[in-house]
């Protein structure tokens, strides 16, 4: 029985019994550990169905174990369906996931969690809660969809993005276009590309409170099913040990997370969910401490949309266990880990070939992490860019700007327009306000590559950028465009210089001119209602995590 609900006598507990003996507990059900099983499960995005089916083998773990298991919902966007208008509404339901479950756990008393989830705003909503409640707490990530495969290539979600712009430039015919996108998903599970949700599906396991392998491997495979048998078993251990969240995840774990979120070239928007992490559970970190992080490892893969390698791979390769134990000497092997022992324990039974998919040290991909954080008079707070997605020859990039206030607008010009080699394409007031809601440009940046422009036109923007976003796209300019930051300044020809390298982006407009534009500001107005009017009013800037609730 929850041993914070006070006497067996007390008018509380009476209600309580009662109201759990309607479910069908027995007194010896409710006197047992009572573990919420937090199911993100959905028939409206792929990354989740198969969640339906491993609560039923959570279930049986806890109940084997010895623990009585409860079962509540929460929801579960998806990032891809969510395209344009959409959008805005992702972000935001990151906090509404974290504080719906924080509510319902604690309004319910619950001893111990199982956080099932998948995608990508999910993940880190799960955290966010388990680092509120700081309960004894195991997560359970859904597994990789199955990739499609054509003539001997492999395709992933990533590639249906950057086929619209190969279908306009006439790369390939409507007959491709139309069959790769009918059968890219060949089954659920989380698509299998290295994006926001394996990014952070993976990190979990890093910081030691999911079981390793368990976003990498196939969401259909029997191995899936028996990993949550043993995941309901082990948290009802937990809760007896009295192990809760912030056993396994501090300033230290988080940092050994970062430096493999760093190796593997892994999403953008792992800074944004970090650095909300960190704000939770009051660890000490700013931008510029996690760029000192990041860029201490070298990167040591790369997998689609950076290359030609899917999760499968990636799984088939050794996956987190063999890139930690390549930057071993660079993270904190004495962390514990929720299924037991330690990383270092983990890793020193651990063994998988060397192989062209995860490199050793001395052949690494790049020297220092595959972030630039970048900062300079566009960006004074911070801005960011996975340079391993980016081209060498746009490590330093000098252009004229071509200024749109919306997503609608790059994308209407980039089909419509000829877009002139060596411009900078500058998308504002999509930032955590401006939009509101931050929506991600995955799909103007898909294009750039699909249209062959990813080696002579960035993109710049107060929003966000996917996980699966490569090229020179330079996303979460801070302070943004509703802000009145210098991103809302600029003007159609002004040039901007992006240098991935000295870590500077800079609009090359004399101070007295950028001062008189100031004193003339308007900002865009943009009429929202409901939780985006809350979300407006209450949300902190991208590189605080844009947390709002």
């Amino acid at each position: 029985m929850p041993n914070k609900r006070g006497h067996a006598e007390d008018i509380t507990e009476t209600y309580y019994i009662g109201l759990m003996s309607a479910l069908g507990n027995r007194m010896k059900d409710i006197e047992k550990p009572q573990i919420a099983i937090v199911n993100s499960w959905s028939d409206v995005n792929p990354g989740h169905k198969p969640l339906g089916e491993l609560a039923r083998y959570v279930r049986e773990g806890i109940l084997c174990s010895g623990g009585n298991p409860g079962e509540f919902n929460v929801p579960a966007p998806c990032d891809g369906i969510a395209q344009g208008d959409g959008q805005h509404y992702i972000l935001p339901q990151r906090d509404l996931i974290a504080s719906s479950i924080e509510a319902m756990v604690k309004s319910h008393g619950f001893d111990g969690i199982v956080m099932l989830c998948s995608c990508d705003k999910i993940v880190p909503g799960m955290l966010l809660a388990a680092a509120r409640i700081d309960l004894p707490t195991i997560f359970l990530t859904g597994g990789a969809m199955l990739p499609f495969v054509e003539k001997g290539r492999t395709y992933v979600t990533s590639d249906i993005k950057e086929m619209i712009g190969e279908r306009n430039s006439g790369k390939i015919d409507e007959e491709t276009f139309e069959r790769r996108r009918s059968g890219i998903c060949v089954s659920c599970g989380t698509c299998s590309m290295y994006g926001t949700a394996n990014t952070m599906g993976t990190f979990l396991e890093v910081v030691g409170v999911a079981p390793f392998d368990s976003s990498a491997m196939l969401a259909c495979s029997a191995q899936k099913m028996r990993q949550a048998k043993d995941v309901g078993e082990r948290i009802v251990d937990l809760v007896k040990e009295k192990k809760t969240f912030k056993s396994y995840v501090n300033k230290e774990s988080i940092e050994n997370g970062i430096k493999y979120v760093s190796a593997t070239g892994g999403s953008t928007n792992a800074v944004l969910h970090i650095m909300a992490l960190a704000k939770a559970l009051d660890v000490e970190m700013n931008l510029h401490d996690f760029d000192v992080c990041q860029s201490s490892v070298p990167v040591v893969t790369k997998l689609k949309p950076s290359s030609q390698y899917n999760l499968s791979d990636y799984y088939s390769a050794g996956g987190v266990r063999k890139v930690l134990e390549i930057i071993r000497q660079h993270i904190d092997d004495t962390r514990p880990l929720v299924m037991g022992g330690t990383v270092r324990d983990s890793l020193d039974g651990f063994f998988a070939e060397n192989s062209e998919v995860i490199r050793l040290p001395d052949s690494k991909f790049y020297e220092n992490g595959c972030f630039s954080i970048l900062y300079g008079n566009l960006a004074p707070n911070g801005a960011v860019v996975k340079k391993t997605g980016v081209d060498p020859s746009m490590y330093y990039h000098k252009g004229p700007a071509v200024v749109f206030d919306s997503e609608e607008d790059v994308r209407k010009y980039m089909l419509e327009s000829s877009i002139e080699p060596g411009s900078v394409l500058v998308v504002r007031y999509e930032g955590p306000k401006g939009g509101p809601g931050m929506r991600e440009l995955s799909i103007p940046a898909a294009m750039l590559i699909g249209m062959g422009l990813e080696k002579s036109v960035a993109m710049i923007t107060d929003g966000r950028f996917s996980g699966a976003t490569r090229g020179p796209c330079v996303g979460y300019i801070t302070p943004e465009a509703w802000e009145g930051g210098p991103i809302a300044l600029i003007e159609d020809g002004d040039l901007i210089e992006i240098d991935l390298e000295s870590k500077r982006i800079s609009l090359l407009v004399p101070s007295d001119v950028l001062d008189s534009r100031r004193m003339n500001f308007k900002r865009k107005e943009k009429k929202v209602s409901g939780v985006m009017e809350s979300y407006r009013d209450r949300v902190l800037s991208a590189d605080k995590g844009a947390l709002w609730l």
